[in-house]
């Protein structure tokens, strides 16, 4: 196993609309940040089960954020989503239980789209230094380079000079996929990960 000390996992809602805009703030900040962003979408292994994926991510990443702020119900199953609390526990429990020193040095950062929204559905998490974003993308690109700002050994630049280059890229994308041949709105996570490094480094070097 070898283990990253600049690879993040990412734990938060992939679903369409401000979730999808949530967690593509997360990947360009991280990315800008110097990280690696890691998490389930990055590979597709039909032989593979999802679970032991994300174990395999997670025991090789120093550092993890979670999203926990989708506590809807599905309109299907009136139940609520529950895959970002049991990833969160298992970073956590990697980092509690491992006799690794690679794996008790893992440090998190936890979202929430309130403050104490999180009491009303798990109540164990009171008392945790919990960020809140509001479900504004602004919010979350200045509260995720902040907690990676602590952990590097190079000046970041602050979250407002991140967010505008956020807009910016948002705004080039169009073009950039059309030159690529791609949809913009049909992006692979493997595409939207290289289309935003290269932006990245073609633009601020």
């Amino acid at each position: 196993m070898k283990f990253h000390n600049k690879y993040v996992f990412v734990n938060c809602p992939f679903e369409d609309g401000d979730y999808s805009e949530l967690f593509n703030s997360i990947i360009f900040t991280i990315i800008d940040c110097g990280f690696k962003p890691r998490c389930a979408k990055e590979k597709v292994d039909s032989g593979e089960d999802r679970i032991s994926k994300i174990q395999n991510i997670i025991e090789h990443c120093q550092f993890g954020i979670h999203d926990i702020s989708m506590t809807t119900l599905d309109p299907s199953t009136k139940l609520p989503r529950f895959n970002m609390p049991l990833e969160l526990g298992l970073f956590l429990g990697a980092k509690r239980y491992s006799t690794l020193k690679s794996q008790k040095a893992k440090q998190c950062l936890i979202m929430d789209k309130a403050y104490h929204n999180y009491d009303k559905s798990i109540s164990d998490l009171s008392g945790n230094d919990i960020v809140v974003h509001y479900m504004k993308v602004s919010n979350v690109i200045y509260e995720v380079r902040n907690w990676l700002a602590h952990f590097s050994k190079n000046l970041i630049p602050g979250g407002e000079d991140i967010y505008k280059r956020y807009q910016d890229f948002q705004i080039e994308i169009p073009t950039i996929c059309q030159k690529k041949c791609l949809n913009p709105s049909k992006l692979s996570y493997n595409d939207f990960l290289i289309i935003t490094e290269r932006w990245l480094k073609q633009s601020y070097g």
